[in-house]
This record gives structure tokens, sequence and C-alpha cells, in this order.
């Protein structure tokens, strides 16, 4: 027989208080796996690269949030250019006071790294044995798959293989990933594309929004409290850029849409007959809740179904 370890719950060693272990104090828990998530167009990743200049160089992130466990940064930019990548962790060491020249941030420079091959899974898992980075950072993850990202089972896989790679070097994980366009009517986590597997998969997971000129961002853990809507900017300084804390007040955000209220408009955006999958994938919601909304429109007499899907309206008179 080769039986599992197993032990007594009563027999487990007690931790003399229950604390949370931080990368970065308040964004990143140590040796974390999670998403990074927002719009396009957010500035996702120049909080990707800020964490990276803090973490590899021990200045705070933002230049407020202290960095706790500093080591090296393994990076893999998947959409900007090197010469791009470089310009932007120039001009956020300039803004941390950090020297470049020395900064321990490696840069995968392949043109490509697919995660859903085991050749690529096991040159990454080779790399990160070789470096043993404290943080690894790849930006965005659209562009390490071919994978269907709204079926959970193909989306574990992959998610598996990260936290997989955490475990076994002890680690901390960022994936970066985009948001749903207009999902500024969904919580954070819940408008992420894609399966909910990557909800529930971080163990931190910061979300990057935009509503007009002004970015925030909503913190999110496991085990410590969250934080919403920091206000942020990105500042300029020459030719560099970064991002920073502001001051400025933020507009209140507009009263969350019901689930009724969200699937009408997603009808009404479509402008004809829809299936309950295709409106799902425009409102965000889990496939249950969409089907009850639909119910009680269809009950209240302002959705109609008919061979080709729902739409609004009433059914025709006899």
């Amino acid at each position: 027989m080769n039986v599992l370890p197993f032990q007594r719950a009563s027999e487990i060693a007690a931790e003399s208080a229950i604390t949370t272990r931080w990368l970065v104090e308040g964004l990143w828990s140590e040796q974390a796996v999670g998403i990074l998530g927002g719009e396009p167009k957010c500035c996702k990743s120049f909080l990707a690269l800020d964490l990276a200049v803090s973490v590899a160089s021990g200045a705070a992130c933002l230049r407020r949030y202290p960095v706790r466990q500093a080591g090296r940064v393994l990076l893999f930019p998947a959409e900007d250019s090197l010469s791009v990548v470089r310009r932007r962790l120039q001009g956020i060491c300039a803004a941390a006071a950090v020297d470049f020249e020395s900064l321990p941030v490696e840069v995968i420079t392949a043109p490509a790294l697919r995660l859903d091959t085991e050749t690529d899974r096991k040159r990454l898992a080779d790399t990160v044995e070789s470096l043993r980075p404290a943080l690894l950072i790849l930006d965005p993850m659209i562009r390490l798959h071919r994978l269907d990202e709204n079926d959970a089972s193909q989306i574990a896989l992959l998610l598996s293989f990260l936290r997989e790679l955490q475990r076994r070097f002890q680690l901390a994980v960022v994936l970066v990933h985009h948001a749903r366009k207009d999902s500024n009517g969904s919580r954070p986590g819940q408008a992420l594309r894609g399966s909910s597997e990557l909800h529930g998969w971080g163990d931190s997971n910061l979300y990057m929004r935009r509503r007009g000129s002004q970015l925030t961002l909503t913190t999110e853990h496991r085990a410590a409290a969250s934080q919403d809507d920091i206000p942020l900017e990105l500042t300029e300084s020459g030719a560099a850029l970064s991002l920073a804390i502001t001051t400025n007040a933020i507009d209140a955000p507009p009263a969350e849409a019901s689930p009724l209220d969200r699937v009408a408009q997603a009808l009404e955006k479509l402008g004809g007959p829809a299936s309950a999958q295709r409106i799902r994938e425009l409102c965000g919601m889990r496939t249950a809740s969409v089907c009850k909304s639909l119910a009680e429109l269809a009950r209240q007499g302002r959705v109609v179904r008919d061979g080709r899907g729902y739409r609004l309206g009433r059914p025709h008179a006899a």
C-alpha cells in the first residue's frame, strides 16, 4: 500500500498567532499566486513593473507599500517590446530612487512562451530553478496559451501548473489578465475575462479600473483585509512615467445594476434574439443567475423566448 501521509487534527502544531506574511505589505502576500486584472489601458503593466522594481530593490511599491521579502524578479512581458520595458523600468527606478543598473530584474527575451505546451512549461520551470526568483510576473495571460478561457477544465490545468511552480520553488506569481470591457458594473473579481477559476485561484489579487481620467486600485486577499478604490495616477517626470498614489477625490461609483437589469441591458445592447450563453458572456454573470433572471423577466412580460433565443418585448397577439 502507498498511503498518503496524514495526522490527527489535534496533533498538528498550533501557530502562536495568525498573521499574514507579506511580500509587499498590503498588496501581495508572501509566496502568493494571483491576478493583476483590469480592462485594457488601465496601466496594469505599469503596476506589474512597479511591483518588480520594489521586490527587486526593497523600495516601497508605489512609494507607500513596504517590501517585506526582497529578492530577484523574473519577468515575461509578452506584449511590450524589450526597449519599452527597459524605458518603463528606468522611469520607475527614477521615481523610487533606485539604481537601475544593479536592479535584479531578469527579463525573459524569448519571443513566445506557451504554458499549454509541455516543452515551454519545462523551460519556465528550469529557468525558475536556475534563477530562484522571489517573484515571477507573466504579462498578460492571453499571450501564454491557446486555451478556451471560458472552459474551467482547460484553465485549471494552466493555473495548477503555476501553483505547482509556486510551491516547488517558494516564490510569488503575478499573472496579469484582462477584465471585460465596460465591466464597471461588476465586482472586480467577477469582471475578469474567462472562467471563474481565475478569481478563485488567487491568494492575492489586484484590480485596476478607470473612471474617466481617474485610475483606482482594489486589493483582495485570501487571508487579509482588502482595500477598495485606492486612487492612482500616471505621473510624468521628463520622459519617465510611473504610477503614484494621488489625493484626488474619487467620484462615487454608480449603483450596481440588479441581475434583472443587467440581463435586460444586455438584450437591449444585442438588439435581437440571443441565447442564454451569449447573454451570460455579455453580462459576466453565472449561467444559473442569467437563467433565473430570464425566467423572471419572462414572467413580467419584459422578455420573450422564441426559436431564435431571447429578446426584449411582449409576445405577439395570436
